[in-house]
């Protein structure tokens, strides 16, 4: 979708100045005639639309959005008028990306949209999730203890990233290091010793062999190797974002010992927190599986949910269809289907996500244990078996003479 900046007259001949995300020119003048505007004058921007691409355009982190969402929760429950706190919400924005948007939802608002729908127009920045809860928010008339519990859910959904990425920075920047001067030694020092090795006329160890062959490769193919060093692993990356790619990933990661333990944990209790925040804020429950689903992180995850939301609709429990895809813990499982019976399914499952985030705390120490010796020790072997290959044949000198 592109991005138009328009110049209008609203019902009440007030000239606003603000920007649209649409399709083309036309299905912009339309909406915004559809609204009651008279367009004066619309032009389409370029490079920075919210659909394209834009390599130097800024996000709008999860940070942000929980900060909005607290703010704005206070302003409404204080009895500040929705348009109002929108204008305040823009001019405190120091993100321009994120002042737009708010920009374009409080041209929406002021339109006629409700709230939920002009959210809807930026899903890149507000969820499936977040404009589910707001929606059920405007439906049950408490928009401000909507607002506050996805300031909650955000807050502890980021806390729980920030673990997982605590676990994993270490080994990634070490390893990382590591090969940076693995690949220095190898295609600057080795070099070095090769005219020696060449001159003491005796028969070269295989590793040392094999080493200066690699060597001459990467010194001679440079042009090849370097590229290939930052492309494959961004390729990679990129696969891995694909639906396919993602699959994968997702079905083989929890295969792992340790990780994988940790990775469905954190898992569980993403799917608890966010049912239980839709469940409590009175969003029907095969909607909140739906949406349950669509966040989940995980496809194996998202597929039981789907399954259980199948289910569901011909008639079942929520537990039963847990049970049956063997992706949740039985301790889970129990505690859904006790919900289930005394009517307090939303209080039971916020318990089941708090149980996991402190189960995830644990998992993240113990991984953090098993990884660090494991880095030193695989760094040992790979520098370590260099300095052997490139020492070898000075001992096998020494020892002929």
């Amino acid at each position: 979708m592109a991005t138009f900046s328009y110049k209008a007259k609203n019902w009440d001949g007030k000239i606003v100045t603000s920007e649209m995300e649409c399709e083309n020119k036309e299905a912009c003048i339309s909406k915004l005639r559809e609204k009651g505007f008279f367009v004066i004058n619309i032009t389409e921007k370029k490079g920075g639309g919210g659909g394209g691409f834009a390599l130097f355009t800024r996000g709008v982190s999860s940070q942000e959005v929980s900060i909005f969402a607290r703010q704005f929760a206070t302003m409404i429950g204080s009895g500040v008028p929705l348009v109002r706190c929108l204008t305040i919400l823009q001019s405190q924005a120091e993100n321009p990306t994120f002042k737009r948007i708010i920009s374009q939802i409080r041209t929406d608002v002021e339109g006629g949209a409700t709230f939920s729908k002009a959210l809807e127009k930026h899903p890149k920045v507000f969820n499936n999730l977040f404009c589910s809860l707001v929606k059920a928010g405007e439906i049950g008339g408490i928009l401000d203890v909507i607002l506050d519990r996805l300031a909650e859910y955000l807050e502890s959904s980021e806390a729980l990233k920030a673990k997982i990425k605590g676990a994993m920075t270490y080994p990634v920047v070490v390893f990382g290091i590591a090969f940076l001067v693995v690949v220095a030694l190898v295609m600057f020092v080795l070099p070095q010793f090769k005219e020696i090795f060449l001159g003491m006329n005796i028969e070269l160890p295989m590793a040392t062999t094999i080493l200066l062959a690699v060597s001459d490769f990467m010194v001679g193919w440079w042009f090849v190797v370097i590229p290939a060093i930052v492309l494959i692993p961004l390729l990679i990356w990129k696969f891995f974002q694909t639906k396919t790619g993602s699959r994968i990933w997702d079905t083989n990661i929890l295969k792992i010992p340790n990780l994988g333990m940790m990775m469905r944990k954190v898992a569980v209790a993403k799917f608890t927190r966010t049912l239980g925040t839709l469940i409590s804020s009175g969003v029907p429950i095969l909607q909140a599986l739906e949406v349950t689903s669509q966040t989940a992180g995980n496809c194996v995850i998202a597929d039981a949910v789907d399954k259980t939301r199948i289910s569901i609709r011909e008639g079942e429990s929520i537990a039963e269809p847990l049970k049956s895809s063997g992706v949740f813990p039985p301790m889970v499982v129990q505690m859904i289907a006790v919900g289930e019976e005394t009517g307090e399914l939303d209080k039971m499952l916020t318990k089941i996500a708090d149980f996991y985030d402190t189960e995830v705390d644990t998992a993240v120490k113990g991984l953090t244990s098993v990884i660090e010796p494991l880095v030193i020790v695989v760094l040992g072997v790979v520098i370590g078996g260099i300095v052997m290959a490139v020492f070898m044949p000075m001992l096998k000198l020494v020892n002929v003479n």
